[in-house]
């Protein structure tokens, strides 16, 4: 079977976190027809239920370790995982301190971002599209984790998104990201058409998690590699071409 992560492109390398394992999915090495080809882990997008079950099943002995799926709703809600934790339960974030249990973010387009505790022996995952970001997913995220031990010692790492040269949204986004912050101006960049900007999703990801004390950020920095939208042998894309799978991000500890 195909190699399934990043690990191979030195721009989107995986993190090297002692104790844990940072996986990412493409869309190569499943069994998926047209155009969910091949490893779509969604099963909510139309495509043949056993084709996403046998996906799956390729997924999690790939990663060696137990994916569970999330019905991700672009909410804010954690959600502590176990060992008998169900497919499709509903949240946009979750955390374990399960051994072998794989935090598992979906996604085509949103960034799925990663959390290490080190000191708490936890790990969580988030589900962070605009709508998830502006709501506060991961200030949620890191509210659950701050009881757990300071979030100076947290490792983050952000992975694939539509970058930020292709990520066209109108005035109410800006606007609910200006009136938390600001400084979040800075990630939008005016179009000709008037009302209309160019979003850096990582950008405001790290905005808001360095607002919280977090320091050790990782990953997607807004450059080309990191683009679902521009990279379409590689990563399902729902901007790009609306009917499509979903790729996924997970963490769990070894």
């Amino acid at each position: 079977m195909p190699a399934l992560t990043l690990s191979t492109d030195p721009l989107t390398s995986l993190p090297q976190w002692a104790g844990v394992r940072v996986v990412c999915s493409t869309r190569r090495g499943g069994v998926s027809r047209p155009p969910f080809d091949s490893l779509n882990l969604g099963d909510h997008v139309g495509d043949d239920p056993q084709a996403v079950e046998t996906n799956r099943r390729l997924l999690s002995a790939q990663w060696g370790m137990q994916a569970v799926f999330l019905k991700q709703v672009h909410g804010t809600e954690l959600l502590e995982l176990g060992l008998q934790t169900p497919h499709g339960t509903e949240a946009d974030a979750c955390w374990t301190s399960h051994r072998g249990l794989a935090c598992t973010i979906m996604v085509a387009d949103c960034l799925p971002v990663v959390f290490h505790h080190p000191t708490a022996g936890v790990v969580a995952a988030a589900h962070a599209g605009w709508r998830g970001l502006a709501a506060g997913v991961l200030e949620q995220t890191l509210k659950g984790l701050e009881t757990m031990g300071a979030l100076s010692a947290l490792q983050v790492w952000l992975g694939p998104c539509i970058g930020p040269s292709f990520y066209e949204v109108g005035e109410e986004v800006k606007a609910k990201f200006m009136a938390h912050e600001m400084k979040a101006e800075k990630a939008f960049e005016a179009l000709p058409t008037p009302a209309k900007y160019l979003a850096n999703l990582p950008a405001l990801a790290k905005q808001r998690l360095q607002a919280c004390g977090v320091e050790r950020i990782e990953g997607n920095d807004g450059t080309p590699a990191w683009c679902t939208f521009s990279q379409p042998q590689r990563f399902y894309s729902h901007r790009r071409d609306q009917r499509t799978g979903r790729f996924a991000v997970g963490i769990g500890l070894l």
